[in-house]
C-alpha cells in the first residue's frame, strides 16, 4: 500500500518528575510524520497525580478513558473529568490536569507541534498539594 505508514509500538514509560506529581505513566501511540504534526498518546494517572501548570502552543484536547480527574485552569476554576467526557484545552492557556484523589485517570492526550517544529508544551511549576486538594472540593 504505497503511502501507507505503520507506525511501531512504543513503550510506555514514566513520566519525568520534573513535570509531573505521582505516579503518571504514558503510552506514545502516535507521533505525527510528513504533513501531520499531531501526538497522541495514552496517559495514566496514580490517585492523586497530576501534571505541572502547563500551556500549549497550538492547544490541546485530552479525552478521558477510564476514571475521574481533575483539569485545574489558572483563573482558578476547575473541571472534574470522567470516563467518555473530552476536554478541549486552548492555544496558550495555563493549565494542569491528572487523577482525582482516591482514584485512577487515563486519557487520551492529543496535541499538535507548532509549524515551525518548536516544542508544542511550555512546562511551568508544580501544582501544590493545597491547590490540588482544595481543587477536589470544588
Amino acid at each position: 500500500m504505497e503511502g501507507m505508514e505503520l507506525q511501531p509500538v512504543r513503550p510506555t514509560v514514566k513520566t519525568p518528575a520534573q513535570a509531573f506529581t505521582g505516579d503518571v505513566y504514558m503510552t506514545p501511540i502516535y507521533n505525527g510524520t510528513g504533513p501531520s504534526r499531531m501526538t497522541v498518546a495514552l496517559v495514566r494517572f496514580t490517585p492523586g497525580a497530576r501534571t505541572n501548570w502547563h500551556s500549549h502552543a497550538v492547544g490541546q484536547t485530552l479525552h478521558v478513558t477510564e476514571g475521574v480527574g481533575l483539569v485545574g485552569i489558572r483563573d482558578g476554576s476547575v473541571l472534574h473529568i470522567h470516563a467518555g467526557e473530552t476536554v478541549i484545552c486552548p492555544p496558550g492557556e495555563e493549565h494542569w490536569h491528572g487523577a482525582a484523589p482516591g482514584t485512577f485517570m487515563s486519557h487520551l492526550a492529543m496535541l499538535e507541534a507548532k509549524p515551525d517544529g518548536g516544542d508544542p508544551t511550555t512546562w511551568l511549576e508544580p501544582v501544590p498539594d493545597d491547590l490540588y486538594l482544595k481543587a477536589a472540593q470544588q
